[in-house]
């Protein structure tokens, strides 16, 4: 959710979104945004990982943690939110399936499966009517969880004054004229849901996050004001109905979660406890897994792949998302040009980033360097793949450094000096701010980006900053160019270009945001694409309209595509069952572990 991804590292999987979902301390973002870490699509049966491979030699460490009790887990350092409406990050929504659950979930193989759903909806025939029978279930504290806590928690999170972050995604279903959301609970365990036309990807929706019940009583009785909606879930101790509680919370330290009795599937889970490290020290958190007291690390070392990429215990997973790096369209950078010129301005930095180089020495897992900002991997919603109908090959940087000058002379009017040694100097300076959170592969990937663009004499001042003030910089437009990733919340091209629309609580590049002169100036096209692919019911006519946004967001330059994610990550020979999807959730409740 963000990915809820939403999800931004550059790492071995680099993942933001803010997400459509992303990570604290990982390599992801979104769908979540990313953080630092990475996002996978694996099934984990301990040696093999379905979707994902692991090495042929022994494993890293051989100590091994004996409590078959308890798994413990470092995914990143401590979310913004917990609650499930307001997360958007990777990270956050791991823990949200975790914790939560919704009508539906995802199984081993990644396929969708009821939970709280009892059976598959039904569906009228035009595709706008549908009617899910809800299994008797219980919040964690014991009292009866109804559709009525499916009304409720979907209308307050489309509400803007709660202000989550994917809101819009319940844009899909029609409103009343009092403009609540058309869902209905004609009884305890029937939910009725009308929508404004056939959307393809509801199903997907209903095992997302931010579509997740949330209980009544606790979210307004610690905000009864309405002034902090996610108040109910900043300590342990918060009713949920998924398989683990959170029982215990050291701030930016760890998180005991323990396994919930009144789970509808609590009889299958074996494990008792998961204990989380929360940190996006990827030099402690790999010394912790050498030493045993870690089971499953979801951060590697840039440094430490290259060692550990061929022992059993190192998986590498398929996902779907982009490690990107964006400039924010109203910084001042841009004061006094045209909006022609601003995008040829980020166009010449994006010339010269050399792609390959960053997925090889930051990646180092067989990254694909990215000609897009929707992976190509990614459905096109109309039986083909992204790459199949809109992929420009990727840019490499050295051979580009002649063209990109050019472009920053008309951008600019300065005068640009040949060195002779392929590199240039300007007659005026010019000086950037670059964005990042902490983390070595963060910032070896930042390094490698000023490397590039010194090439043409700019200057780029790295500035690192702790996850959750990286986000609201982001959020607030407070920065130049940034670190960006986004994994995807679902398997639809929509998801990943709804991130920069006007409104979205994603929007981290502030395109339409108070425009500048040298801002896109035309975004309400763009936003009318997206508006549009969201009630087209022509499905070739969706995929053009969303393939003409992807051109849009292409030319502003100011979303530098990098290379596409993969997940990886490491767990010890003795843990089995723990499963990944493609947009990055990891699912420890049906883990199992054998004591050493």
């Amino acid at each position: 959710m963000k990915k809820k991804l939403v999800a931004l590292v550059l790492a071995s999987a680099m993942a933001v979104g803010l997400g459509a979902c992303g990570n604290a301390g990982s390599l992801k973002e979104g769908g979540n945004a990313v953080s630092g870490s990475n996002a996978a699509a694996a099934t984990s049966t301990g040696s093999e990982a379905a979707g994902g491979t692991a090495g042929d030699k022994t494993p890293s460490s051989a100590k091994l943690n004996s409590d078959a009790s308890t798994l413990y887990i470092n995914l990143a350092s401590e979310p913004q939110h917990l609650d499930p409406a307001l997360n958007n990050t990777v990270d956050g929504a791991c823990l949200a399936v975790n914790s939560f659950v919704g009508l539906y979930t995802y199984d081993k193989d990644d396929k969708l499966t009821p939970a709280i759903a009892d059976g598959d909806p039904q569906i009228s025939d035009d595709g706008t009517q549908w009617t899910i029978k809800l299994k008797q279930t219980k919040w964690s504290d014991g009292t009866d969880l109804t559709a009525k806590d499916f009304v409720y928690s979907w209308n307050r999170a489309a509400n803007p004054d709660t202000a989550a972050d994917y809101g819009y995604l319940f844009d899909v279903i029609a409103k009343n004229d009092d403009g609540t959301l058309k869902v209905e609970a004609p009884d305890d365990y029937t939910l009725t849901i009308t929508l404004n036309n056939p959307c393809a990807y509801f199903d997907q929706l209903l095992a997302f996050p931010v579509f997740d019940p949330v209980p009544q009583a606790s979210v307004e009785a610690a905000d009864p004001n309405g002034d902090n909606p996610g108040n109910w879930a900043a300590e342990a101790g918060f009713v949920s109905n998924g398989a683990y509680t959170c029982t215990a919370w050291n701030h930016d330290a760890s998180m005991e979660y323990t396994k919930n009795p009144n789970f509808y599937d609590a009889d299958n889970v074996t494990i008792d406890k998961l204990n989380f490290m929360l940190s996006a020290d990827d030099t402690a958190t790999f010394a912790a897994y050498n030493s045993g007291d870690l089971d499953f690390i979801d951060n590697i070392s840039t440094d430490e792949v290259p060692n550990v990429k061929d022992f059993s215990d190192f998986y590498i997973a398929d996902m779907l998302g982009t490690v990107y790096t964006g400039f924010n369209v109203n910084a001042s950078l841009f004061d006094g040009m045209t909006e022609q010129q601003a995008s040829d301005f980020r166009k010449a930095c994006s010339l010269v980033i050399d792609r390959q180089y960053l997925a090889d020495t930051v990646g180092q897992t067989g990254q694909e360097p990215a000609g897009s900002y929707v992976p190509s991997a990614m459905s096109d919603g109309n039986g083909s793949t992204w790459s199949q109908t809109y992929y420009d090959a990727a840019t490499t940087g050295a051979d580009n450094v002649e063209e990109a000058v050019k472009l920053l002379e008309s951008a600019t009017g300065y005068t640009f000096t040949d060195n002779g040694d392929g590199t240039y100097t300007p007659s005026t300076p010019i000086s950037i701010e670059y964005l990042t959170n902490s983390g070595s592969t963060n910032e070896k990937a930042a390094q490698l980006i000023q490397d590039d663009l010194s090439k043409l004499g700019i200057e780029v001042n790295i500035k690192t900053e702790d996850w959750k003030v990286f986000i609201a910089d982001r959020q607030n437009g407070n920065y130049t160019m940034c670190r960006g990733g986004w994994v995807a919340d679902y398997d639809d091209p929509s998801n990943m270009l709804e991130v920069f629309q006007t409104s979205s609580g994603n929007n981290d590049m502030q395109f339409g945001k108070n425009p500048t002169s040298a801002a896109p100036q035309n975004w309400a096209d763009y936003d009318k694409l997206l508006e549009d692919a969201r009630t087209e019911v022509d499905i070739a006519k969706r995929t053009d309209d969303l393939v003409k946004a992807e051109k849009m967001l292409m030319d502003t330059n100011a979303v530098i595509p990098l290379y596409f994610y993969n997940d990886v990550y490491m767990m010890k020979s003795n843990v089995s069952g723990v499963y990944m999807t493609k947009t990055g959730n990891k699912y420890f409740m049906y883990a199992t572990k054998t004591a050493q």
